[in-house]
């Protein structure tokens, strides 16, 4: 009934986190107790799968081959994954994307939102944001996400990998985005302009917290005067 409720009953003694079942918690629990652990970075895991996938990462050993592709992979659960892209997009994307490519139709429309799209793969997954499907779970957190790439980028939060390396000061990050807004300290790049003073932020939070501090007054007289 848990699962069907979405109800987390099993609470963790030494944080926060909850869960749906005793064996989930108790997989858990040894992280605390460090009973899986990594001899040479110190992470925890829940599991001795867990930590053998891990210690693969340090290695660089990737023994699951994709059969379409021969990409290999870390772990045997990448390799499936990314094989079923192949499957599911194959036939379609040989017989349509060399055409759609070069015309720029896009036949496939979303009824609900008038996009449109050349693939009706690309259809298909852009109606996840209006069904709310999330297709693609995590295994270790029970999070789940409608792109695989979104599950690809949150498993590095698991697995600790940080692909994306700045090549001035050697700093790593887990989305190729991060590393673009890191860049911007090296570069002095600041794109996100400030329309009441014209000062200059290299992130739009930090253009929205100056907003917020500075022009806080000045924000609230020209809403005000918008509504009348």
């Amino acid at each position: 009934m848990n699962c069907h409720t979405g109800e987390n009953v099993y609470p963790c003694t030494q944080c926060d986190k909850r869960f749906l079942s005793s064996s989930n918690l108790s997989k858990h629990m040894n992280i605390h107790t460090g009973k899986h652990k990594c001899t040479e970075c110190s992470k925890c895991f829940r599991c001795s799968q867990e930590l053998a996938e891990h210690i693969r990462r340090h290695s660089g050993e990737k023994p699951f081959q994709c059969t379409v592709c021969s990409e290999r992979f870390t772990t045997s659960y990448e390799a499936v994954m990314h094989s079923s892209i192949h499957s599911a997009r194959g036939e379609e994307f040989s017989q349509v994307r060399n055409l759609t490519l070069h015309t720029g139709d896009k036949p496939y429309k979303c009824r609900i939102c008038d996009k449109a799209f050349s693939l009706a793969a690309n259809l298909n997954v852009h109606m996840r944001v209006h069904t709310g499907e999330k297709p693609y779970k995590c295994r270790i957190c029970d999070n789940s996400f409608t792109q695989f790439v979104s599950l690809q980028v949150h498993m590095r939060i698991h697995t600790g990998e940080k692909p994306f390396k700045c090549r001035i000061c050697d700093r790593t990050f887990t989305q190729s985005r991060s590393l673009q807004v890191h860049m911007r300290v090296h570069t002095g790049e600041k794109p996100y302009m400030c329309s009441l003073c014209n000062k200059s932020f290299s992130q739009s939070c930090n253009l929205q917290q100056h907003k917020r501090r500075v022009h806080s007054n000045t924000t609230d007289e020209l809403k005000h005067g918008e509504n009348v």
